[in-house]
């Protein structure tokens, strides 16, 4: 698909669809929608939230945002006398996946903020990289779960860099066949990107771009992940791509440590203090 199917400037072919999962957090996630607003003015841009039911104001706030494109997944509680079925991060996020029709596709969270220029930085680097003939299939951000880890990193999964917050190029989610949903909750992130490699693209960090994480919000949806799940989770990464991402005799080693944080290589303040707008947002 060429360049000039897309609009650079607002009209009707966006140019960047950012996609947002959000269930009740309904201060951070008004947050985050206007740091892409003020970060992308006058790209042009389609914002996608996938909202699981929310309850506490987030879903009415969602359907009033004329620029907010809100696709409602009821994920938890009951209907008709049964208990709704959970369906799995990945089967919520292909639903923004599919539904974005940008030539970028940017991955946030409804409980991270953007430090500006974040995503503005991914573009240039993607272009540039793309302009050279690169196959370049994601760009991944780097973040700190805050206050659990004070330095930004990116994730490195079965020695594959991975992207939890970043940004895809649309053409290469459809190539991949978009996320596996055989996962409970973790490692999709993981396998999404290792089968957009194995489709011939690459992965590579934008050391320009960074994002703050507030690891303690609403720690009961993360409560609701649990142990076993997270490892059957890795066991099911580690098997579906042993000698084809990683070579067969690591497979000891990632059944001990899937993974580690590769720290950004320069001591990066904020000095605007998105963590502390983040943290306000959600203790206020």
């Amino acid at each position: 698909m060429s360049d000039s199917s897309f609009d650079l400037e607002p009209r009707h072919k966006p140019y960047i669809s950012i996609v947002i999962g959000s269930f009740n957090r309904f201060k951070m996630i008004r947050l985050c929608i206007q740091a892409v607003r003020d970060e992308l003015s006058g790209k042009a841009l389609e914002i996608i939230v996938i909202d699981g039911g929310s309850t506490d104001g987030t879903l009415q706030w969602l359907l009033e945002q004329k620029d907010v494109i809100t696709i409602v997944q009821h994920n938890r509680g009951e209907w008709l006398g049964k208990k709704i079925q959970r369906k799995p991060w990945a089967y919520f996020m292909n639903l923004g996946f599919r539904a974005a029709s940008g030539k970028f596709v940017c991955m946030l969270s409804d409980d991270s903020l953007i430090v500006p220029g974040a995503i503005n930085n991914g573009l240039d680097l993607f272009e540039e990289r793309l302009s050279l003939g690169e196959r370049l299939g994601a760009v991944a951000f780097y973040f700190r779960d805050y206050p659990l880890r004070k330095k930004y990193a990116v994730a490195v999964n079965v020695g594959n860099l991975y992207v939890n917050h970043g940004i895809f190029l649309k053409q290469a989610l459809e190539e991949s066949g978009y996320c596996d949903e055989n996962y409970h909750f973790y490692f999709s992130d993981t396998d999404l990107v290792l089968k957009i490699k194995d489709h011939g693209y690459t992965c590579i960090p934008s050391p320009k771009s960074f994002v703050e994480h507030y690891f303690e919000a609403t720690p009961e949806l993360r409560a609701a992940n649990n142990d076993a799940k997270k490892v059957e989770d890795r066991l099911r990464l580690i098997e579906k791509w042993k000698g084809r991402a990683y070579p067969e005799n690591n497979y000891k080693n990632y059944l001990k440590h899937v993974g580690y944080w590769d720290y950004h290589p320069e001591e990066y303040i904020d000095e605007s203090g998105t963590i502390e707008r983040l943290m306000r947002a959600y203790h206020d």
